[in-house]
């Protein structure tokens, strides 16, 4: 009987939801701090190569910028992605696959918050 019950549950409860918006909240606070941290690094390779620092080869200068880019452009698509989930939880949709239309366990919701496919849907290529 329990089982059953538990195929019915269509959404997360508020107080799951709660949760899972903390989880988002501490998320969001520490890819914030990441990406300050990139902006903050290519700065300083800006403010380097404009004073030419010594031992510093031009090619890996470049490279290292290059690589601190891409990481800040991940970065800003990590936030989105959990600011899309915020939206998710203040709609009470959060956790639901959306292509199956059912929850998403709360495993794989801890392990990747912003996740909007299940495990399933995921193996299946959606």
């Amino acid at each position: 009987m329990a089982t059953k019950s538990k195929k019915e549950k269509t959404r997360y409860s508020d107080k799951e939801l709660e949760e899972f918006g903390a989880l988002l909240d501490s998320k969001l606070e520490t890819s914030h701090q990441q990406l300050k941290y990139y902006l903050d690094q290519i700065q300083e390779f800006a403010e380097n190569d404009e004073n030419k620092l010594k031992g510093l080869d031009d090619g890996v200068s470049s490279v290292e910028t290059e690589r601190l880019y891409t990481m800040a452009a991940r970065q800003r698509k990590l936030i989105q992605h959990l600011e899309n989930a915020k939206l998710r939880v203040m709609n009470k949709v959060y956790g639901i696959c959306r292509v199956t239309g059912k929850l998403i366990s709360k495993e794989r919701l801890k392990a990747v918050p912003h996740a909007t496919l299940s495990i399933d849907a995921k193996q299946k290529g959606a």
